[in-house]
């Protein structure tokens, strides 16, 4: 059974997807991160394992919760995708740290990222880098 799993990670894979991927603006050697929505409408659970993108040196998993009003944040080692379930990455949430930016993330920017799951299921998507939070800063230039 496990042999037969390993040799078809195409039928592993089916059943996740990821959605409204985004990312903030970040300068080059700096941390970005990664948002975005995962869905698993298979009939297994899964879990994100691993991530990676060409433009940082490494990503990280993490998680921020409030603890006593302060914001913490933690390195997790992977993020359960239940069966028929939606998991958000989100600001104050889960998220990706794209650490050791290798260039600039501008907005309008795509991101190539790949990420891993337990099951060995690889998914390859694209942040889309936003222009920060907020409204646009408002342009205070004299016409």
């Amino acid at each position: 059974m496990i042999a037969t799993t390993l040799s078809t990670p195409a039928l592993a894979q089916a059943g996740l997807t990821v959605t409204q991927a985004w990312s903030r603006p970040a300068a080059a050697g700096t941390t970005g991160a990664g948002f975005f929505a995962l869905k698993n409408s298979g009939r297994v659970a899964d879990a994100l394992v691993a991530a990676e993108s060409p433009v940082a040196r490494k990503v990280e998993i993490h998680r921020s919760s409030m603890t006593g009003g302060v914001m913490r944040m933690s390195k997790l080692d992977r993020v359960p995708a239940p069966a028929g379930g939606e998991v958000l990455f989100a600001p104050g949430g889960y998220h990706l740290m794209l650490m050791g930016l290798t260039r600039a993330l501008n907005p309008g920017d795509k991101v190539p990222l790949t990420l891993t799951f337990a099951s060995g299921a690889k998914i390859k998507t694209e942040l889309a880098v936003g222009s920060g939070q907020g409204a646009p800063a408002r342009d205070h230039s004299h016409h």
